[in-house]
């Protein structure tokens, strides 16, 4: 059996983390603070080095991957999220679960991932490892358990729209 190493760029996951993770799935929020200000919803309050906004587009695919050490929360800010899931490796079909405005669901690693788009949507993705582009690709192994057909979606090697491009093209 070949021995899993992960790369030098993320740290192995330890049994101690995994003991801290909740349910893979939708995640029960804390009961927010409310006060006449308005209220703090409490989301996640474990170590982490990434936190990203997302906006998706209707009609859109995003992750078709697993990661090999990362966990992530994301959280609907708006819209919603069809997220399908499967464990690595697994020919079954996919789980579909609804992630509605408001709430959180939590990937573990070696889980096989794909979230599409009914309508635009707005998520925060709070993950273990940092976002990087050189760490991400170390540990993301994309798969194709749902098909990208009349879906947007976007593959390395793709065209990619950066605001900071039309700079870059003018100096």
């Amino acid at each position: 059996m070949a021995s899993k190493k992960s790369s030098p760029l993320v740290a192995p996951v330890t049994e101690e983390e995994k003991n801290k993770w909740p349910e893979h799935g939708v995640v029960k929020l804390e009961k927010p603070f409310i006060d006449a200000r308005g209220k703090i919803q409490p989301l996640v309050d474990e170590m982490m080095r990434s936190a990203v906004m997302i906006e998706s587009k209707a009609g859109s695919l995003r992750a078709n991957h697993y990661h090999k050490t990362d966990w992530h929360y994301c959280y609907v800010v708006s819209g919603k999220i069809e997220y399908l899931h499967r464990p690595a490796g697994s020919s079954a079909p996919p789980e579909l679960v609804v992630v509605n405005t408001g709430e959180m669901i939590f990937t573990p690693p070696m889980i096989e991932h794909g979230m599409q788009f009914p309508v635009d949507t707005v998520f925060l993705t709070l993950g273990r490892n940092p976002r990087d582009q050189a760490t991400y690709e170390a540990d993301v192994v994309r798969v194709d358990f749902i098909s990208t057909s009349g879906l947007k979606s976007w593959m390395p090697g793709d065209e990619q729209s950066r605001e900071d491009k039309t700079k870059d093209s003018k100096n």
